[in-house]
């Protein structure tokens, strides 16, 4: 299994491309960030310092959209970060939230998700790729680019199309039954158009907190660090409630269920710790969304999740304790899933 480590990009620039060092010599593979332009500050800038300080960790997105660059300006990106720094990238991709939301705008569909997978792609490749009548290649795209694109997704339709054509799946959560359940509809549609279902890697991103024991002390204080997780994810939930309603079979009831005492949302305290809107979030989702507790725990869920076909976990590491989780990990998880 591999891990990634996903963070804001909040100044100064320089406590991000410090903390992923510290995860790249910890065993971490990947590092994420973000992408909101509003609320943080640009992504893509940070990633050309974490490539030139770091030596293999494969960096991008978590997740960027179709509707805050156009398609050939992120495809040129990912590309140029590529070629200078040797094909370590990766690009997160979904419909939008927060990005969309606070610049006013609705998060963007899913037929154009994946006409903007499609045309980001190929472009990074130096492949051709219609812009809506226009062809156009970069002629500066040597042999042997790559970047894979993933896709983020909860409700049917979107596990149907990452299954259908992205070259990963990002799940957002880390409950056991949601994770067989959503897996499942991503190998199902990818079997159903015709490709190898494990093709598509999968991907669980999820706030984790290490705690010294398991005391009632020790667990209420992480769940407090990480139950603005249930808040931000309950955005995605409540679009999905108001397309498919509740109790439908549309989309499971263990993911909708929670979302029914949820009265608002303010982007302020978006993936931040003590976030007031995530009050409705019960312990429950957090113990279900989240990895708390301490090494032994963590190790024994994440066992679990890659049993059931989860190729990479990405900590979230929006709360009070990111060197030691970060630390934890590379002295007590990482290690302990190597095997």
């Amino acid at each position: 299994m591999d891990f990634g480590l996903v963070l804001q990009t909040d100044p100064p620039a320089s406590r991000v491309i410090s903390l992923m060092k510290r995860a790249e010599r910890g065993g971490f593979r990947y590092g994420w960030t973000f992408d909101s332009a509003v609320l943080w500050q640009e992504p893509f800038v940070i990633y050309s310092q974490i490539l030139a300080n770091t030596t293999k960790l494969t960096v991008g997105p978590m997740v960027t959209n179709p509707g805050t660059r156009t398609w050939e300006v992120t495809a040129s990106t990912f590309a140029t970060l590529n070629d200078m720094f040797g094909n370590r990238m990766v690009c997160g991709i979904g419909r939008g939230d927060s990005a969309m939301r606070v610049a006013g705008r609705p998060p963007n569909t899913l037929a154009r998700v994946s006409e903007a997978m499609k045309v980001v792609r190929a472009l990074a490749r130096g492949e051709e790729a219609d812009l809506g009548g226009t062809v156009v290649k970069f002629p500066w795209v040597g042999p042997g680019a790559e970047l894979p694109v993933w896709m983020a997704a909860y409700g049917p339709k979107a596990l149907k199309l990452a299954g259908e054509e992205a070259d990963g799946f990002i799940l957002q959560l880390a409950d056991l039954y949601l994770t067989e359940y959503m897996v499942k509809a991503v190998r199902d549609a990818a079997v159903a158009a015709g490709r190898d279902p494990s093709e598509v890697t999968v991907c669980v991103a999820a706030p984790a907190y290490v705690t010294a024991d398991d005391s009632p002390e020790a667990l209420a204080h992480a769940r407090e660090q990480c139950r603005w997780f249930g808040g931000m994810v309950g955005n995605h939930v409540a679009d999905l409630v108001a397309k498919y309603g509740a109790h439908t079979g549309a989309v499971p009831d263990e993911l909708t269920d929670y979302v029914r005492a949820r009265e608002s949302y303010d982007y302020a305290h978006h993936g931040r710790a003590g976030n007031p809107s995530a009050d409705f979030v019960p312990d429950e989702i957090v113990d279900r969304f989240c990895l708390i507790g301490p090494p032994a725990r963590h190790i024994e869920k994440l066992r679990a999740l890659r049993a059931l076909g989860v190729d990479q976990f990405a900590v979230y590491a929006m709360h009070d304790a990111r060197e030691s989780v970060i630390d934890a990990y590379g002295a007590d998880v990482i290690p302990a899933l190597s095997d």
